[in-house]
């Protein structure tokens, strides 16, 4: 589904779009179909998805009807943590990539 999904929005809206992150959210590592659906995501996009998996919290479903993120609403829980550190993985992955671009300029 993730894949066609992808397909529709580059053939109708965006047919230069790169998906360059993915972030598994609504995770449950108790149940088996959500370690499913994580081991597929990843063994079909290796390179993108992020190790920092996104629990289903019942603070993350109410967080929205207080106008606030989870991270303003619960900041010491597992969803806030989570997001915490999903965003400092996408920023070394950035940094990261950032550096390999210097590289190549330097090389030249």
């Amino acid at each position: 589904q993730l894949i066609n999904t992808i397909g529709l929005v580059q053939s109708h809206f965006n047919p230069s779009l790169l998906v360059s992150t993915m972030l598994i959210t609504m995770f449950d590592k108790r149940t088996l179909l959500s370690r499913e659906v994580r081991d597929e995501v990843k063994k079909h996009y290796p390179s993108i998805v992020l190790n920092t998996t996104i629990p289903r919290t019942v603070k993350i479903s109410e967080a929205p009807s207080f106008n606030q993120s989870v991270i303003a609403y619960d900041p010491k829980g597992m969803g806030a943590i989570s997001y915490c550190e999903a965003a400092l993985e996408i920023a070394e992955r950035s940094q990261t990539v950032l550096q390999a671009i210097d590289a190549r300029r330097n090389e030249n």
